[in-house]
């Protein structure tokens, strides 16, 4: 009996100094933060995307209070007004961006892009594209698979069913760029987030020549050039049997849209241009062809 008294008092002894020993070391090499550090914390959303290039809103929370300039760190979730309120508590002057959002450059549907063969494996964009093409022609389109809808915290991308392809939905994306990062094919782009979700833009990524896109996708980019002839803002260039719409330049004329031979310029939320009847102008005769018109006319009826 007299040895289990022993033995817990011991141990009991042995845990009261381990404690003392862990709370000396550790207000010896304690490190001060700036309490700061919560109030910002608690300004952001708090959606840990990793957007802003941290690894979470802590991470950010901590640069905003310890950098003197700011200018370089934006929530893309919280916007302009999440900047704003925590430049205004810091004493700091606030970053603006122009708002963007995810866009899925491919138009290469289940129609536009038949299958040539079938996928077996790990239903992963990832593992998929470090095996093959994928199941068309194209190597460039979108898989499917949905490793860009497994990386939204958002629940703003989706795999359409019936093309095949991802979408995004405008109004829930917070252009965190997750699902540009998960991507393998490249095909998911951040860009200038027009009001009411309009844009256009070339859904397409192949840099293949005309010939060999179009064999293997119908809605591809053949590199023809019409579109960048037609734009007034030069805002599109051709680039590796590519064209690209820079949506900084763009002004949504729409005038590039009805040159695509191949629709591969998408527009969204914007009427298609209404065609131009042609006109004639009408020649009015001169006065003295009027009044010979007139004598024969007269001369006839007499």
């Amino acid at each position: 009996m007299s040895t289990l008294i022993y033995t817990i008092i011991t141990l009991f002894a042995i845990g009261v100094v381990s404690a003392l020993v862990l709370y000396f070391v550790a207000q010896k090499f304690k490190v001060e933060e700036d309490p700061r550090i919560d109030d910002v914390e608690k300004m952001l959303p708090g959606a840990n995307c990793g957007g802003c290039g941290f690894p979470g809103c802590r991470g950010l929370a901590t640069a905003l209070v310890e950098s003197d300039d700011i200018s370089s760190l934006y929530c893309s979730v919280g916007g302009d007004a999440c900047m704003g309120c925590i430049a205004e508590y810091l004493g700091k002057a606030a970053p603006k961006k122009e708002p963007t959002v995810a866009t899925v450059r491919c138009g290469g549907t289940c129609e536009k892009r038949p299958r040539t063969n079938t996928y077996i494996g790990a239903t992963s964009c990832a593992i998929a594209s470090s095996l093959y093409v994928g199941e068309t022609g194209c190597a460039y389109g979108c898989l499917g698979y949905g490793d860009c809808v497994a990386a939204c915290a958002f629940d703003a991308i989706r795999i359409n069913p019936e093309t095949g392809l991802a979408e995004v939905d405008a109004d829930k994306c917070t252009a965190c760029g997750a699902c540009v990062k998960a991507c393998p094919k490249g095909i998911i782009e951040l860009r200038k987030k027009w009001p009411k979700n309009r844009a256009i833009y070339v859904s397409c990524v192949s840099k293949d020549k005309g010939a060999v896109t179009m064999k293997a996708c119908k809605a591809g980019c053949i590199g023809c050039g019409k579109c960048a002839k037609v734009c007034e803002f030069g805002a599109i260039t051709i680039e590796n049997n590519l064209a690209y719409i820079d949506s900084t330049k763009c002004r949504l004329c729409r005038k590039c849209v009805a040159e695509c031979p191949t629709g591969a310029i998408k527009m969204i939320g914007l009427a298609p241009l209404a065609k131009k009847e042609p006109t004639t102008k009408a020649t009015e005769p001169t006065a003295p062809a009027a009044a010979a018109t007139v004598k024969q006319v007269e001369n006839k009826e007499a």
